[in-house]
């Protein structure tokens, strides 16, 4: 029911209302500390039968001969339909400041017919980065997140049983060349782009160290000058700055998923004055088709004679409902539970009100 969801949200805010101040870590991403994207193509082994068809997967049969020439098994001209084994890509993300020798989690999936990775151990794999160097090898046995089951007639899938991850199955063999140390100024991006955030931040970074080390560049960007803050590298600056706490300003927003119902409605949405109606007309038909046949022993054949039932229902919706300008969220929500009708109906009121200019707020669709 809708008025279960807005009570939620109700209660939700004002939790989040008081815990305003947010730390600037979680607001900004810091220049040059930044993780790069790893991919690699390898074989899994070890599958109970859900593996690849060889005829429908022929970039597996070709991984598996060269991998076992690579370790002195010449299998040139030989058919073979092995069950067992699944060619997938395999993708990490190579954290900022790794060393070599350190490990990272990697997530394997299959990109042939194989219908699940479960129980599978996945082959040594090279992990590339968007240069073509190798930088981290995986290897380890795959936990996938799903289930498979089926029968002579039926099958049953739970999840995604052809997709899983190796929790530090992936060990880190070449650094990412950055002296960190030689920074003469870090930009701190804003991952919501503000002018009010980025002005707040300077000023309290500003505010902090007592002199001016601090001068926002644009909505989502703070440069903090490295040498006018005294220390001794732009690691002991952003280690001092991280934890200091800000109050962001966002934009007002809602969200609806109409998949699923849900309506996130953000703490500076506000509602003008509006008067709405809302109603359901619903449409059926139905097909009934009769057979008949001839009487015993009667010349004659049997037809089908069709049969339609068609019918218009129109429930009696709200009435027109008046929706009295909101000045706080807890007020927009109480003129919306007013309406009493279901989520569904709830996002096709937000959409006819924000058309008509009496919604003060971003609307987000997914």
């Amino acid at each position: 029911m809708i008025w279960r969801l807005m009570l939620l949200m109700a209660l939700i805010w004002p939790s989040l209302a008081a815990a305003e101040d947010i730390r600037l870590k979680d607001l900004v991403e810091f220049d040059g500390v930044r993780g790069n994207d790893l991919v690699g193509y390898g074989l899994v082994v070890g599958l109970n039968g859900t593996g690849d068809g060889i005829r429908n997967a022929p970039f597996t049969e070709e991984i598996m001969s060269n991998l076992l020439e690579r370790l002195g098994v010449n299998v040139a001209g030989e058919a073979y339909r092995p069950k067992n084994v699944a060619a997938v890509f395999v993708t990490g993300t190579l954290p900022p400041f790794a060393r070599a020798g350190g490990r990272i989690d990697v997530t394997v999936s299959a990109i042939g017919d194989s219908s699940s990775l479960l129980g599978g151990t996945l082959i040594m794999t090279p992990l590339n980065g968007a240069d073509g160097q190798i930088y981290a090898v995986a290897q380890g046995t795959i936990i996938a997140g799903g289930i498979s089951a089926e029968g002579e007639a039926a099958r049953v899938v739970q999840g995604v049983p052809t997709a899983g991850v190796i929790p530090s199955g992936a060990r880190v063999e070449r650094e990412v060349e950055f002296d960190f140390t030689t920074l003469q100024s870090v930009r701190l991006a804003l991952r919501s782009p503000d002018f009010s955030t980025a002005a707040r931040i300077e000023d309290v970074l500003n505010r902090e160290f007592g002199r001016r080390i601090a001068a926002m560049l644009d909505a989502g960007t703070v440069e903090v000058n490295i040498d006018a803050a005294g220390m001794r590298s732009p690691a002991h600056v952003i280690g001092r700055i991280e934890n200091l706490t800000i109050t962001p300003q966002a934009r007002a927003r809602v969200v609806v998923d109409q998949r699923s119902g849900t309506i996130v409605i953000g703490e500076d949405v506000r509602i003008s004055r509006v008067a709405v109606a809302q109603g359901n007309l619903t449409l059926r038909i139905e097909e009934a088709p009769m057979v008949v046949q001839p009487n015993p022993f009667a010349e004659g054949e049997t037809m089908v004679v069709p049969r339609t039932n068609a019918n218009i229902d129109q429930d009696p919706g709200t009435g027109l409902a008046e929706v009295s300008g909101g000045t706080s969220l807890s007020e927009l929500v109480a003129g919306l539970n007013a309406l009493g009708v279901a989520p569904n109906d709830m996002i096709d009121i937000l959409k006819s009100i924000k058309a008509a200019g009496a919604l003060h707020a971003e609307f987000v669709v997914n």
